[in-house]
């Protein structure tokens, strides 16, 4: 019960859901528009999230880091690496939720800043699981969708990676140094066994969205696992970003039988360059995930798609669900109030969205 609370309570889904209704009054979705194998890959990697969430593992990464912090600068560069890091195997979602509300409990206890140092933590989780085929939902729909190779995704997801950190580098100077004494280390420790055999199922997961093996395989085995260690895990899986994955292929299934729409889209998406800007800005309309399944379905333009989807996700708070969740954890643990914040994460997002617009400009220019 609490499973069908927590899904028919979540917004994109009931927007999503809207949609589907409206859409259906126009066409027919057909069975070979919905991606599968994208759908089988996105709830395996759920599950295995949720897994590692139970394990701990990020909470012991956290505390033993920010023990070793000197000053307010450092214990924020310690943050940002460990949001790239964990971004890349346990999404921006679960890295946001799991540091933002430490970050904020010592920030309270020592006086420290708030307002930029959460917002490039909310960055840095972004940049992170942009690296990676499955950091990602919508990464892992483009590597589905366009069949791409796994060294081909690394050459586009490299550049992005260091563009984004030299950003990032270049906000933490205006993050003012504060001495602090020694930040008390929790003691919690990694089951080791169980994390290497969950890491083992998760390589089975993306061994799925390469296509080496069959994409169900990886996620039956990952629900089995979450089974076998603890049933209550399931519960807790986003089964909602799933169903929305569905609802939009059904959504661009019937879009794609409109022949005002595919002119229009299809004119928009007409070059590299232009799918990178279209990306980018219907991203901060609808979010980085649908504005990728919608452009991915006409164009072939799949590095121009990854480049601007991803960066698509700074800016407004929609750019990315992320982005919505380091609002949502500074509203509840944040010590100034919410609005000031918003202010705040707006400007530092649109600046940091215009300089790696740029920056991926060139990338696109000169490297891919």
């Amino acid at each position: 019960m609490t499973v069908i609370k927590n899904i028919a309570k979540d917004r994109v889904l009931q927007i999503t859901a809207f949609l589907v209704v409206l859409s259906l009054f126009a066409a027919r979705p057909k069975l070979e528009d919905i991606s599968f194998d994208t759908l089988w890959s996105i709830l395996g990697m759920m599950t295995v999230i949720q897994i590692f969430e139970y394990l701990h593992v990020l909470d012991y990464f956290a505390y033993r880091l920010t023990s070793l912090a000197a000053d307010s600068r450092q214990l924020l560069l310690m943050f940002l690496g460990l949001a790239i890091v964990a971004a890349m195997f346990l999404t921006n979602d679960v890295t946001v939720i799991t540091l933002i509300p430490l970050y904020l409990e010592i920030a309270k206890k020592y006086k420290l800043p708030e307002i930029l140092p959460v917002t490039l933590i909310g960055m840095a989780a972004n940049f992170g699981s942009a690296f990676t085929p499955f950091g990602n939902t919508h990464n892992i729909f483009l590597m589905s969708h366009y069949t791409i190779g796994i060294g081909h995704f690394f050459s586009w997801s490299i550049p992005l990676l260091i563009a984004s950190i030299i950003l990032l580098l270049g906000f933490t100077v205006f993050v003012k140094k504060i001495p602090l004494p020694a930040v008390g280390f929790q003691d919690i420790h990694i089951q080791t066994r169980p994390t290497v055999i969950t890491a083992i199922v998760a390589l089975f997961i993306f061994a799925g969205v390469l296509k080496v093996i069959p994409s169900y395989v990886g996620a039956i085995a990952a629900i089995l696992l979450a089974v076998l260690y603890n049933k209550q895990i399931m519960k807790k899986v986003d089964y909602a970003i799933v169903l929305t994955f569905a609802g939009f292929f059904v959504i661009v299934s019937v879009l794609q039988q409109m022949p005002w729409v595919v002119d229009l889209i299809s004119g928009l998406v007409s070059s590299a360059h232009s799918v990178f800007l279209t990306s980018i800005l219907t991203s901060q309309l609808i979010s980085n995930v649908p504005s990728t399944v919608l452009i991915g379905k006409f164009t072939n333009y799949a590095a121009a798609l990854f480049l601007g989807s991803n960066i698509g996700g700074l800016g407004s708070v929609v750019g990315s669900m992320c982005n919505l969740l380091v609002y949502k954890e500074y509203a509840t643990w944040g010590n100034h109030h919410a609005g000031k914040f918003l202010i705040g994460f707006l400007v530092f997002n649109v600046i940091g969205l215009i300089v790696l617009a740029g920056m991926g400009w060139l990338i696109l220019d000169f490297v891919y």
